[in-house]
């Protein structure tokens, strides 16, 4: 089982939501993944608030981990819903992606972001397509 360390060593390759966005990984269990951004004025929209593309983007980078951090095939995001819940105001966004349903090519997961002054500021439900990937042609 990969460490929480060779996980994050992983998803450095996710350069938009790691070295763009800024998401970090703080925890990485098999279905379970929490992701959280410091809110930076980059990311604030006309209002002053997170901009959605950005809550969009820890949630689905959040969903990624859960569903391929500790996996062997390959999960990629099929279809979301995203429900924004109240405007963020708070200095953190932290994303928390659960397995509701895992098939053998399809699965289902719902996100749930907070900031840290507590409120809840959007859900989304993920729905997922797994592949077992080819073997790299040899050269």
């Amino acid at each position: 089982m990969p460490t929480l360390d060779q996980i994050r060593s992983c998803f450095n390759g996710d350069c938009f939501a790691t070295s763009t966005v800024g998401a970090k990984i703080a925890l990485a269990e098999p279905e379970h993944a929490v992701c959280t951004l410091e809110i930076h004025p980059m990311h604030l929209n006309a209002n002053g608030v997170p901009m959605g593309g950005v809550l969009f983007t820890l949630a689905d980078f959040a969903f990624a981990v859960a569903a391929n951090g500790h996996s062997t095939r390959v999960t990629v995001t099929q279809q979301v819903s995203i429900t924004f819940l109240s405007a963020s105001r708070g200095k953190i966004l932290t994303a928390e992606a659960r397995c509701l349903k895992a098939g053998r090519t399809t699965c289902l997961y719902a996100v749930d972001i907070t900031d840290d002054l507590g409120a809840q500021v959007a859900h989304l439900t993920v729905n997922g397509y797994t592949i077992t990937p080819k073997a790299p042609k040899e050269t």
